[in-house]
């Protein structure tokens, strides 16, 4: 089968590559581009440990392939820190415990990242159906739970201080 060329943007870097048409999201970024962030967990979309945000939504990298991503934006855990700080759900997952093995998080924190940019003043339960598609097998989710409204704490608290800060310039 002949390769098709794609272009991509990933974590704000334009890549172009040619790829075999069947070759999966998961395996391209972790085998073409070394981002091993994006854990491959069960191959069928159920577990959610290959999460990566694709044009302003949360996709299971396992189910979709690299050639349906021609143009897109893609946004993987590698990219969530910038200059050397942490995003605010890594933030959260760090300071409320929200990890135990770490298989899944990097699809957790993928699918956090989207969920709050979609639902930024959310309640628990919204966060519990929020982050239902992604599953841990070590935690009861209370710790994840929490580090996701931690971030979303942090996150208001970030927008009110630029809000203020454009006010008072």
């Amino acid at each position: 089968m002949p390769k098709q060329i794609v272009t991509m943007t990933i974590n704000g870097r334009k890549v172009e590559e040619a790829v075999e048409p069947r070759l999966l999201l998961v395996h391209f970024l972790r085998e073409n581009r070394q981002l091993t962030g994006t854990h491959i967990g069960c191959d069928t979309s159920h577990c959610g440990a290959c999460t990566v945000d694709i044009d302003g939504q949360s996709v299971k990298s396992c189910t979709h392939l690299a050639v349906q991503c021609e143009g897109s934006e893609i946004r993987t855990v590698e990219g969530l820190a910038e200059a050397g700080v942490l995003h605010a759900v890594q933030e959260g997952f760090y300071r409320e415990h929200g990890l135990q093995c770490g298989f899944c998080t990097p699809g957790m924190l993928m699918r956090a990242y989207r969920f709050l940019q979609d639902n930024p003043d959310p309640s628990e339960q919204d966060v519990r159906a929020g982050m239902s598609g992604n599953l841990c097998r070590c935690t009861g989710y209370q710790n994840i739970v929490k580090a996701v409204l931690h971030a979303a704490r942090a996150l208001k608290e970030r927008r009110e201080q630029g809000a203020a800060a454009a006010v008072a310039a």
